[in-house]
């Protein structure tokens, strides 16, 4: 469980999910404007809604964890404007990590 005073911000600008910490905390402090060692949590969707990775500094290091679904995608949260970035809480950091089921394509019948 995530204390309540971590900020969780989620960036809505998909991100190349090749990208990994350097890079990623340099989108934190470009497109951002944070600062990637605040003690935040980063959230990436990648271009394909299918991947996700969270940026955090821990003490004396970066960390990562990055998620791929199979059978749903994540949805990343609308900003007001052209915000660069959206405030969440830990309850809706984790209905994003849960994505949302993919609608199934259904074969039309063949006779």
């Amino acid at each position: 469980m995530l204390p309540a005073t971590v900020r969780i911000l989620v960036c809505t600008e998909r991100q190349d999910m090749r990208r990994s910490f350097d890079t990623l905390a340099a989108v934190v402090r470009d497109v951002l404007h944070e600062e990637p060692q605040s003690g935040a949590l980063y959230v990436f969707v990648g271009k394909r809604p299918t991947r996700v990775k969270v940026l955090w500094w821990d003490r004396n290091g970066y960390c990562l964890l990055a998620k791929r679904l199979h059978q749903a995608l994540f949805v990343v949260p609308t900003s007001e404007g052209d915000a660069a970035a959206v405030q969440i809480d830990a309850k809706a950091l984790a209905e994003l990590l849960a994505g949302v089921a993919r609608k199934e394509k259904r074969n039309a019948p063949t006779h």
